[in-house]
C-alpha cells in the first residue's frame, strides 16, 4: 500500500460512501418513478395532481386538444345553467356544441395517441348503460338533448357526467415525438447530473484503489467495480438497483443481510446440495483416476518427481513426528500389554524346553519357571522402552533410526514395484473410493438440505450473538 497524503483516510472514505449510497438510492428512486410514470399516470393524477402538473412537461405530455376542448365546453355549460336556465340560447348552443364534439369524439377516438383504449371503452360503456342505448353516438346525442335533461333530474345527470365521464377524459393526453420517432422523454436532463457525478466518482475511486494496492492497475480496478457502470449508463436504469444495494451494504446505511438471505434461501438450498455433491464426486474421481493411472504409485516410488511445498520433506517430517510420539507417548502407555505379551511368549518358549520340564519336576524348583518368566518379561519390556527412548534421543541412535527408516522405505518401494502387487493395491484402493462415492451419494439423497441450511444459520446466529456480547461494554 502506498502511503501518500493525497489519498483520503478511512474515516472520510466511510462518510463519503454513506453519502454517495444515499445519493445513489435517490437516483434509483427517481429512475423507477420515471419508468413507472406513464403507466401509473392515472393514479398520480387522481391522488397527486400537483406531481402530474410538474412532471408532465418532462415526459413531453400535454393535454389533448380535443378532450380538453370537450371539458371546457362542459364547464361552460355548468356555469350557464344556474344563471340562465336550460331554455336560454347560450345553453342551447352549448348543448348543440357538446353533441357535435361527442360525435367527433366517437368517430376520431383521441385516446389512440395515448394508447388508452381501455379508458375509451370504459367511457362508451358508462354512457350507453346510463342511457340504456346500444349506440354510443345515439346515447351522447340523447344525453345532451334538452328534452332528456328536462325529463330527468338535471343536477343528477350533470353530476354523473362530471364524476364518471370527465375524469376519464382528463386522463387522456398528447405526447410529443422526438427526432428519432420515439415518445419524448426529458428525464435525461435530470439524470445527466447523476451520471456525471457517479462517472467522476467511479474514476476517482478506481484511481485511489489502484494507488493503494501494489500491482493493481487502474483498468483492473475499474473491472472490479463493474457493478458501478450501471450508474452512468443511460439505459436499463432499473439495473442500478445492483450498485445501490452494494453501496447501501458497504456504507452500512441499511442492513440487507436478512433480506438477501431470505431471497436466496431456496436457490441456495438447491445449489449447495448439488454443488457439494459435484465437488465431492469430482475430487474422488480425480483421486480414483490418479490411483488407476499410477500417479499415486509414481509419487511414492519416485519421490524425486513429486512436487513438494517448502524445503522440508513433508513425508519424512510426518514419519519422524509419528516415531517420536510412538516412543515417548505410546510405548509407555502400552508397556503393561508389552510385558504381558513377552510373558506369554517366554512362557511358551520355556514350556517347550526339555530343561524346564526337568526343573519343574524338582520339588523345590517347581515355581522357578514362573518367577523367571515374570522377571524376564518385566525386564525386557522396561529395557525395550528405555532403550528406544535413549537411542532416539542420542544423536548416533537417531542416525541409526534414520538409516532404518530409509532402508525400510527403500525396501518397501522395491517390493511395491512388483506389477502384480501394484495392480492389486490400485484395484483395491479404486474399489474403496468407488464405495465411498456410492455411499456418499446415498447418504446425501437421504439427508434434507433444509437441515444443512438450518445448521449453517445456527452457526451464523451464534457468531452474531458472540459478536454482540463482545461489543457490549
Amino acid at each position: 500500500m502506498l502511503n501518500t497524503p493525497l489519498l483520503p483516510d478511512k474515516r472520510w472514505m466511510s462518510i463519503w460512501i454513506k453519502c454517495t449510497a444515499v445519493l445513489a438510492l435517490l437516483n434509483l428512486i427517481l429512475a423507477l418513478f420515471n419508468a413507472s410514470y406513464v403507466p401509473l399516470r392515472d393514479i398520480y393524477l387522481r391522488y397527486t395532481p400537483q406531481v402530474v402538473h410538474l412532471y408532465d412537461p418532462i415526459k413531453g405530455i400535454e393535454p389533448h386538444p380535443q378532450t380538453e376542448q370537450y371539458q371546457e365546453t362542459f364547464e361552460r355549460l355548468l356555469s350557464q345553467i344556474p344563471d340562465v336556465g336550460l331554455d336560454s340560447p347560450d345553453v342551447q348552443q352549448s348543448l348543440e356544441r357538446l353533441q357535435q364534439e361527442s360525435n367527433a369524439l366517437i368517430e376520431e377516438n383521441p385516446f389512440i395517441a395515448s394508447g388508452k383504449f381501455s379508458t375509451f371503452a370504459k367511457l362508451q360503456r358508462r354512457i350507453t348503460d346510463r342511457l340504456e342505448q346500444d349506440s354510443v353516438k345515439v346515447a351522447f346525442h340523447q344525453f345532451w338533448s334538452p328534452e332528456y335533461l328536462r325529463s330527468q333530474d338535471i343536477l343528477s345527470e350533470l353530476n354523473f357526467f362530471q364524476t364518471k365521464i370527465i375524469p376519464l377524459l382528463a386522463t387522456n393526453y398528447y405526447r410529443k415525438i422526438d427526432d428519432n420517432g420515439q415518445p419524448y422523454d426529458g428525464y435525461w436532463r435530470i439524470d445527466i447530473w447523476f451520471i456525471g457525478f457517479f462517472a467522476l466518482e467511479f474514476l476517482a475511486l478506481t484511481l485511489i484503489a489502484s494507488r493503494r494496492r501494489v500491482g493493481l492497475s487502474w483498468f483492473d480496478a475499474m473491472l472490479r467495480r463493474w457493478y458501478d457502470w450501471f450508474l452512468f449508463i443511460p439505459v436499463w436504469r432499473w439495473l442500478r438497483i445492483l450498485p445501490v444495494t452494494v453501496r447501501l451494504h458497504q456504507g452500512k446505511v441499511a442492513n440487507i443481510e436478512h433480506i438477501l438471505s431470505q431471497m436466496i434461501h431456496e436457490p441456495a438450498i438447491y445449489l449447495s446440495d448439488h454443488i457439494s455433491e459435484f465437488v465431492t464426486i469430482r475430487t474422488l474421481n480425480q483421486l480414483q483416476e490418479a490411483v488407476e493411472n499410477g500417479d499415486v504409485a509414481r509419487g511414492i516410488l519416485n519421490p524425486s518427481d513429486y512436487v513438494s511445498v517448502g524445503e522440508a520433506n513433508s513425508l519424512q517430517a510426518i514419519s519422524d513426528r509419528l516415531l517420536e510420539l510412538s516412543i515417548y507417548k505410546v510405548l509407555p502407555q502400552v508397556q503393561p500389554e508389552i510385558k504381558s505379551l513377552l510373558n506369554h511368549s517366554i512362557s511358551e518358549a520355556l514350556r517347550e524346553s526339555a530343561f524346564m520340564e526337568l526343573v519343574e519336576n524338582v520339588p523345590a524348583l517347581g515355581h522357578l519357571p514362573k518367577n523367571v518368566t515374570d522377571q524376564l518379561a518385566d525386564y525386557l519390556a522396561n529395557a525395550t522402552c528405555q532403550t528406544l527412548a535413549n537411542a532416539y534421543a542420542d544423536e548416533l541412535g537417531r542416525e541409526r533410526f534414520d538409516e532404518l527408516t530409509g532402508q525400510f522405505q527403500t525396501a518397501l518401494r522395491q517390493e511395491l514395484q512388483d506389477q502384480a502387487t501394484l495392480d492389486e493395491l490400485q484395484s483395491l484402493i479404486s474399489n474403496v473410493l468407488q464405495e465411498v462415492k456410492i455411499n456418499y451419494v446415498q447418504r446425501s439423497a437421504q439427508q434434507d438440505p433444509e437441515e444443512t441450511i438450518e445448521k449453517v444459520e445456527e452457526v451464523y446466529d451464534h457468531i452474531e450473538q458472540q459478536s454482540s456480547l463482545n461489543s457490549t461494554p
